[in-house]
């Protein structure tokens, strides 16, 4: 019982003390790609992506910056909680959908096959939630603890430090993310073969990496004037007692 009480104290001061404007773009990013998942955005013989490639790359720079600062385990309870979160919104959106009444774009077209799509997107599938959400774990989990591991074996320190733990652990856990998700729902659902399974998980996890590339010296910056500014020094001092 006393670890149980430890642990739900460490996410009370976690919670107070990591920024919330970090916490937050994390959850958004979270919810959006999820929901943008439905959308297309590529489309080639071995080589698929979703809009919610777009949004991805915002959740693990996220957790990079908090490993940086707290270490991997607050990221990996941060990208815990955003995951809860999401299945939270998920259901909301669901029951939404079995509401009456029809969207604005029935409206606009006179056609209730578009509401009806709306209602399908919005409500979502049971499998497409509970891959999304499998996978985001998975993925998170093995980004916050390769983050750290890459740090402990660096002996530089600044930006080249952070871009290479982050790049490392981001390429790897952007492709247990792909490889999860493709495993649960595509390969099962969709109908996608091994190699289509493999590749796309490959090729996605590339280009989302490029984007966490393009932007991580926004999280560097963000991410050091934490540490300068002394942010998060009461969850520290209770983590090492």
């Amino acid at each position: 019982m006393s670890l149980i009480k430890r642990e739900l104290e460490d996410y009370r001061i976690l919670l107070r003390n990591v920024p919330s404007l970090v916490v937050t773009f994390f959850v958004i990013s979270v919810i959006l790609m999820n929901l943008l998942a439905n959308k297309e955005f590529i489309s080639v013989r071995y080589f698929a992506l979703d809009c919610g490639f777009l949004l991805s790359w915002v959740s693990f720079l996220c957790m990079d910056m908090i490993c940086k600062r707290f270490g991997p385990k607050p990221a990996a309870k941060i990208s815990i909680l955003a995951m809860v979160i999401n299945l939270a919104v998920c259901i909301i959106f669901k029951l939404i959908s079995f509401a009456p009444g029809m969207w604005g774009e029935y409206y606009s077209t006179g056609m209730t096959e578009v509401n009806d799509a709306l209602n399908a997107t919005f409500g979502g599938s049971w499998f497409v939630v509970f891959g999304s959400s499998t996978a985001m774990v998975a993925a998170a989990i093995t980004n916050s603890f390769i983050n750290q591991a890459v740090a402990k074996r660096l002996r530089t320190k600044g930006y080249k430090a952070f871009a290479a733990r982050s790049f490392i652990s981001t390429g790897i856990a952007q492709f247990v993310d792909n490889l999860t998700f493709a495993l649960i729902v595509s390969y099962h659902f969709f109908g996608w073969t091994a190699a289509q399974v493999l590749i796309c998980s490959i090729t996605g996890a590339i280009a989302e990496l490029l984007c966490e590339v393009l932007f991580s010296p926004i999280g560097y910056r963000v991410s050091e004037r934490w540490e300068s500014e002394n942010v998060g020094s009461q969850y520290l001092q209770f983590a090492h007692q």
